[in-house]
């Protein structure tokens, strides 16, 4: 493939707008309907500083698109069963009809005890074993919110992945193990590869379509890509970079996300969509 060759880039941040946009017009009608707007109640565990970052700008976000926003800021200090019971009581709360919590939560907390408090029918964020388990089953459920919206980009720019290989880096339990499961819902043959996967580019130049979901800057060069891959990059760095060395990957795909501009938009989208599903469901409408 010459080096003049430039890969398409997919667009997240069109595509979320349109989603938000979808999203606010259902939650309008929601509010209309029934008197109640759809809420997300967002809990934050202590102050780190990205974390404080993330939650104010899904406010903000969720202020835009017409659903209301509720957020519980908790001490550093706060252990697992103070945790679980503020999540326990948010689930209890009819008015509530979804609840994100902020992780990491630090190392004083059982994270997965406290999304188990999440109820199932207000997990927007599909962290729950009962979301993973409907999502891996293809059954009524929420998606994890990131997972999600690569499956809405993929689906976007048509990307067929019945009988396609597909390789995903990391293993993570919101994001690399869940998106696996999507892919292979859609017929594509999964391979996951982590920390102690040997010979990791011998298996990338075998990959139609890569998901890097590993969280380490560049890791993937362009030389490990298929020429005319698909290359979905999930990573967010220090320098607003991805796990893919984009300007060489570029030139070998031949459909890839920018960063930022391409999954993380999808990110919050998918979020705000699910929470308005999730009020239409417990409002009955």
């Amino acid at each position: 493939m010459s080096q003049a060759h430039q890969a398409r880039l997919m667009d997240g941040t069109g595509l979320a707008r349109r989603i938000v946009e979808e999203a606010s017009r259902r939650a309008a009608e929601v509010t209309r309907r029934t008197g109640t707007a759809p809420c997300l109640a967002t809990v934050l565990v202590g102050e780190d500083p990205a974390s404080v970052t993330y939650v104010r700008m899904k406010r903000n976000r969720c202020r835009k698109a017409g659903i209301e926003s509720r957020q519980v800021s908790l001490p550093a200090t706060t252990t697992t069963a103070e945790l679980v019971d503020t999540l326990t009581a948010l689930s209890a709360d009819p008015s509530v009809h979804g609840i994100l919590l902020q992780h990491p939560v630090g190392p004083r907390i059982d994270e997965r005890a406290a999304f188990e408090a999440i109820a199932p029918e207000k997990d927007v964020d599909g962290v729950t074993l009962s979301s993973y388990a409907a999502m891996s089953f293809g059954l009524p459920g929420f998606l994890s919110c990131t997972p999600g919206g690569i499956m809405r980009l993929l689906d976007e720019y048509d990307v067929d992945l019945a009988g396609r290989r597909a390789v995903v880096v990391g293993r993570s339990a919101i994001l690399g193990k869940p998106v696996g499961m999507l892919l292979l819902g859609r017929d594509a043959t999964v391979t996951y590869c982590h920390s102690r996967t040997k010979d990791l580019p011998s298996l990338l130049r075998e990959a139609d379509v890569v998901v890097a979901a590993v969280g380490r800057p560049e890791l993937i060069r362009g030389e490990d890509i298929k020429p005319g891959a698909v290359v979905v990059d999930a990573g967010y760095n220090p320098g607003n970079v991805g796990d893919v060395h984009f300007d060489s990957a570029v030139t070998r795909a031949g459909l890839i996300t920018p960063v930022p501009g391409g999954v993380g938009p999808m990110t919050i989208a998918t979020l705000l969509e699910q929470t308005v599903t999730g009020a239409e469901r417990q409002l009955g409408l």
